[in-house]
């Protein structure tokens, strides 16, 4: 059923009634989305093995399986909003969760590197219609006033499937095959068509206006021209090279002519004067910031925690659990902390606590404790909880209803090009460092073997263990190399987190007087003045 846009309680009455099963169901679909990227991190070292155990893949090919599915998801998740705000949310959503749940079992039969970034491509064309519906979908079954805490509960859901994810990773490459990683979707994607097709009513934009082909297309291409050359960038580790700048060039280019089309245009995809609130552009960027930093962090987390200390796929999940165990005790209650302090000193100090845990990752070292890495995991996921819970509201309750897909797609849009970037541009910082660090200790090697030894820590412990008695004497400069790496990588990550922090402070709104609250909220989510 659609939304009426009428006056009074806009939620029909039974569809209000089951407002918490159908967040459930949303929540689920979101599930296998951060659960694929979740598990595909546990599983990065036993790909990049040698077959028969793993498919061997070098690291170049390894950021490629991660970045297909980003590079796909980034460049439509817009396109994906828009369309489910005209032709019905769940219509998209069905069709995304179809999509991504057959390429999951393509990819999970992979034969070679090259198939499987092919696969993880269409998943991330799955995924990108599945992402923007959840939120709009919750957006048009809760009423205003429910909506910070079915939001604070959907961003403790992302916790949940961040601690499933490294678990049951881990638990799977214990006992079966890498394939399994990803076959593991497909039970879960067929509980969600089910439940959805019973619980979730449907809704779309009553006045969605003409299609804007143009826009569309202008915008896909510019998105997938920009996070291609990006991820090109980190995977060359040189972001001079005339490929890279010609390709980042040309997706700036184009996002710029879609602006500029948008703003002239009398039936845009989006209306840019969004981006006029300072609030509004301010909760999107920070967004971006984070995942830029957290991204990259994660990436060489999971090399730390087995290739340094040689623990297992199942041991490093575990390991994770205090990260996803913070965001689901703290995100549905960041809106209480959000109704004492406001939203600027929240998400101020989240950002803060992100930057310091950032900086704590420069501080390890290979016999280091490890329970302080828990502790930095834990603190990491609550600060995560006070950023992603207060910047979801006021973005979603910054647009009208109507527009909640295309409010969801922008963030998501933002969250996955930051990401991107991060994995790309911090890739490229660890990778370089890296390879700086163990050039002078392969001389014995052949220069081929010099040249794949160095790209990675996994890579040189390769050799070594091809080498026999003789390459023990390169694990531990190995470990010294990417020890350095890690820390310079986790610095520069600190330091895009506290460009976040003081985004935040200057633009986001304060704590309003409890008389002047309500008026307050509704002039700075105001967008059309």
């Amino acid at each position: 059923m659609t939304s009426p846009a009428v006056p009074g309680p806009r939620i029909p009455e039974a569809v209000h009634r089951r407002r918490w099963a159908i967040l459930g169901v949303l929540m689920l679909s979101l599930l296998i989305v951060v659960l694929d990227n979740s598990i595909l991190n546990v599983a990065i070292k036993t790909i990049s093995t040698p077959a028969p155990t793993g498919l061997g893949a070098t690291q170049g090919e390894l950021e490629w399986a991660i970045n297909a599915y980003t590079l796909v998801f980034a460049g439509l998740l817009f396109t994906a909003g828009l369309l489910g705000d005209r032709l019905g949310r769940k219509k998209v959503l069905l069709s995304g969760l179809a999509v991504f749940g057959i390429a999951s079992a393509l990819a999970a039969q992979s034969g070679s590197p090259g198939q499987l970034i092919a696969f993880r491509a269409v998943m991330g064309l799955g995924a990108a219609f599945v992402m923007p519906a959840t939120l709009a979908v919750l957006m048009n079954v809760f009423e205003r006033d429910e909506q910070p805490k079915a939001i604070g509960i959907w961003a403790g859901g992302v916790g949940l499937a961040i601690a499933i994810g490294p678990i049951t990773g881990g638990v799977l490459l214990d006992h079966f095959w890498w394939g399994s990683v990803f076959l593991i979707n497909v039970p879960i994607v067929i509980l969600a068509l089910g439940l959805m097709l019973w619980l979730v009513p449907d809704s779309r934009d009553p006045n969605p206006g003409r299609i804007d082909p143009v826009g569309v297309v202008l915008s896909v291409i510019g998105l997938v021209l920009l996070v291609y050359g990006i991820i090109k960038g980190g995977q060359l580790a040189d972001f001079t090279d005339p490929a890279v700048l010609s390709t980042i060039a040309a997706g700036l280019a184009v996002l710029v002519a879609f602006v500029l089309f948008e703003k002239r245009s009398d039936h845009p995809s989006i209306d840019v004067t969004y981006f006029r609130n300072k609030v509004f552009s301010a909760a999107i960027a920070v967004i971006a910031l984070v995942f830029f930093a957290l991204m990259g962090v994660t990436f060489f987390s999971v090399f730390y925690t087995q290739s340094v200390r040689g623990y297992s796929p199942l041991q490093t999940g575990l390991l994770m659990l205090p990260l996803a165990a913070a965001q689901m005790i703290f995100a549905p209650r960041a809106r209480l902390v959000v109704d004492r302090f406001g939203n600027k000193a929240t998400t101020t100090g989240g950002m803060l606590v992100i930057a310091a845990t950032l900086a704590a990752f420069a501080t390890l070292e290979a016999d280091t404790p490890i329970w302080i890495l828990e502790v930095i995991f834990f603190l990491m996921g609550a600060g995560m909880a006070h950023i992603m819970t207060p910047t979801s509201v006021v973005i979603m309750q910054a647009l009208p209803r109507e527009k909640a897909g295309s409010a969801s797609a922008l963030s998501n849009t933002f969250r996955q090009v930051g990401g991107a970037l991060g994995i790309a541009v911090l890739g490229s910082v660890l990778s370089t460092a890296y390879r700086n660090g163990i050039e002078d200790k392969l001389g014995l090697l052949p220069a081929a073997a010099r040249h794949t030894a160095g790209e990675s820590i996994e890579a040189t412990l390769g050799v070594a263990a091809k080498l026999g008695p003789e390459g023990k004497a390169l694990i531990a400069p190995a470990n010294d190399a990417f020890l350095h790496a890690m820390h310079l990588t986790a610095l520069c990550g600190a330091g895009v987190a506290l460009i976040g922090a003081v985004v935040v402070g200057l633009f986001l709104p304060g704590r309003a007087p409890a008389t002047q609250k309500e008026d307050e909220e509704n002039e700075l989510v105001a967008v059309e003045n």
